[in-house]
């Protein structure tokens, strides 16, 4: 069996990205199979934690003539359904999983506390931060890349609905170039749209690499941590 390339992961999944082909809500077979990919590379000795948008549910955005503080706040509880969605997939697959989160709520998750989280990964227990940075204005992309600085994690895996950056969407147009690698300035001086300019500077000023894939082929999550060349990879100075 090869070695994992990382030791420590944060993963970061889009709300959509549990609504599989549905677009909305949750998926049930699609939410299995991340977990599958996620006990895989547990077993292999990796710690995993996972950050997971809400946008299946809600975004701040869509909340339009409501107050975006408001807003921010309904999206953070969104975060926190496929929180507990996903870990309830992970420990029936004899996973052991604890969710975090940024605002309390004793009765169905742990506070977000750093030292208990580092604790539990660890053991090799997956933690999921859900409810954002507990602050609206702020983005679950700004929480992966805080929760990654955090826990010191190796690497940020950003789990997308394209398998790579590329300079235009992809969907829209035939022509759109593909990136293999970038630097964080890259992306933020061509404005792509990876992750907002807060986190991919969080991401810089603390030297974590992004690795940016699709989560549509099976096992992309086990190809990137065996370091194959998927996807899009964002880091310093090349």
């Amino acid at each position: 069996m090869r070695t994992p390339l990382y030791k420590r992961v944060l993963l970061k999944l889009s709300g959509e990205a549990l609504a599989g082909e549905k677009g909305f809500g949750l998926d049930t077979e699609t939410i299995n199979k991340i977990a599958l990919q996620i006990k895989a590379i547990s077993e292999q000795g990796v710690q995993v934690a996972i950050v997971v948008g809400g946008g299946n549910f809600w975004r701040g955005r869509s909340g339009e003539g409501m107050d975006r503080t408001t807003a921010d706040y309904m999206g953070m509880m969104a975060t926190v359904i496929n929180s507990l969605a996903l870990q309830d997939a992970l420990e029936n697959i004899d996973i052991v999983t604890r969710v975090q989160t940024a605002i309390e709520m004793r009765q169905i998750a742990e506070p977000y506390i750093r030292r208990r989280a580092v604790r539990h990964l660890e053991k090799n227990r997956a933690v999921i931060f859900a409810a954002g940075t507990g602050n609206p204005y702020f983005s679950t992309d700004t929480t992966a890349a805080l929760r990654a600085a955090e826990i010191e994690a190796d690497i940020i895996l950003l789990a997308k609905k394209v398998d790579a950056v590329y300079d235009k969407d992809p969907h829209i147009n035939p022509d759109a170039k593909k990136f293999e690698e970038l630097t964080y300035l890259d992306v933020l001086k061509l404005e792509l749209k990876v992750m907002d300019s807060t986190a991919t500077s969080l991401c810089m000023d603390n030297k974590i690499p992004i690795k940016v894939f699709s989560l549509d082929e099976p096992e992309n999550i086990i190809k990137v941590i065996h370091g194959e060349k998927i996807g899009t990879y964002i880091h310093g100075e090349i």
